[in-house]
């Protein structure tokens, strides 16, 4: 295998060839059971109890957060257990659909295509004025690869890369971000950030291979796992922000948030939540305790 196609083969794990995208019902597997709590069940609405599933979009990018297993149909990752594990908690299915791509998510949810949605989503104050969100992942580490040929200083800080080109997936907080920094860099005197815009993360992360661009900016985790799987990147950048945490996202007011809510706190406190974490080892960003819409900002 040629190593150009071994690359796209890594970089593109997780992000599906056009036969599962949007209204399938995706196969997906589970690194955890739980068992069911019939009071929590019953906290759901008639409509969902009857129907016996939730559906759910995602958007599969890269592990370990939502991505395609090596038969590129059967979903994985962070936000398919923890979801699968509230269903479970609320003696109910998931029926897993492939959004086809970030910027389709919200949109979905106001449609009602989706009951729910999770696809490494933060939490944002504008994003809450159309979609109401529950935390569950600390979002507070974020990274920026590079490929180690080019030995860039490792940095805490986006003004190192004032007047330096850098990537970012489109429609996420991380494009919001190295705008700040950019316009940061202005008014101290340096040169702006050229970001380069693409469709998803495992584009991006192409890219830098490639020598397209320098550098990649996106979630720590998905990134971490990106640089233990292609030898010719490296981590060169972790930006910790004060930010809310990925969150699942519903339409508004939804009549399904109590109970996802008190299921996914129930999951948090047995212990079973801090299990599905460690299993894509990522404990660090275990949440004390699942908050919903203007609290999760508090």
């Amino acid at each position: 295998m040629k190593l150009s196609t071994w690359l796209f083969s890594i970089l593109m794990a997780g992000s599906l060839p056009g036969a599962w995208a949007a209204d399938q019902n995706v196969p997906a597997t589970s690194s955890l059971h739980v068992s069911a709590d019939s009071k929590l069940k019953s906290q759901l609405p008639p409509e969902i109890q009857t129907r016996g599933y939730i559906i759910a979009g995602t958007n599969p990018n890269t592990p370990p957060t939502t991505f395609y297993k090596e038969d590129n149909r059967t979903l994985a990752g962070r936000e398919i257990d923890v979801m699968n594990a509230i269903a479970e908690r609320l003696g109910v299915t998931v029926h897993w659909q492939d959004t086809g791509g970030f910027d389709n998510i919200i949109p979905g949810l106001k449609s009602g295509r989706y009951d729910v949605a999770l696809a490494n989503i933060n939490a944002t104050k504008p994003r809450l004025e159309q979609v109401d969100f529950i935390g569950y992942f600390n979002a507070s580490r974020l990274g920026i690869i590079s490929r180690k040929e080019d030995n860039v200083t490792l940095f805490t800080s986006l003004q190192d890369v004032c007047g330096k080109t850098v990537g970012g997936g489109a429609g996420t907080t991380q494009l919001t971000r190295l705008d700040i920094a950019s316009k940061a860099c202005v008014a101290a005197g340096k040169a702006p950030i050229n970001v380069t815009v693409f469709p998803d993360r495992p584009s991006g992360v192409q890219a830098v291979v490639s020598g397209r661009v320098p550098m990649f900016f996106g979630p720590y985790e998905g990134l971490t796992y990106q640089v233990s799987q292609v030898p010719q990147l490296v981590m060169s950048g972790q930006i910790h922000v004060d930010d809310a945490p990925v969150s699942i996202a519903f339409p508004r007011q939804s009549p399904l948030e109590g109970a996802i809510q008190s299921a996914l706190n129930s999951l948090i406190q047995d212990g079973s939540y801090q299990k599905i974490l460690d299993h894509w080892s990522i404990g660090y960003g275990a949440v004390k305790e699942a908050k919903r819409n203007q609290d999760i900002f508090q």
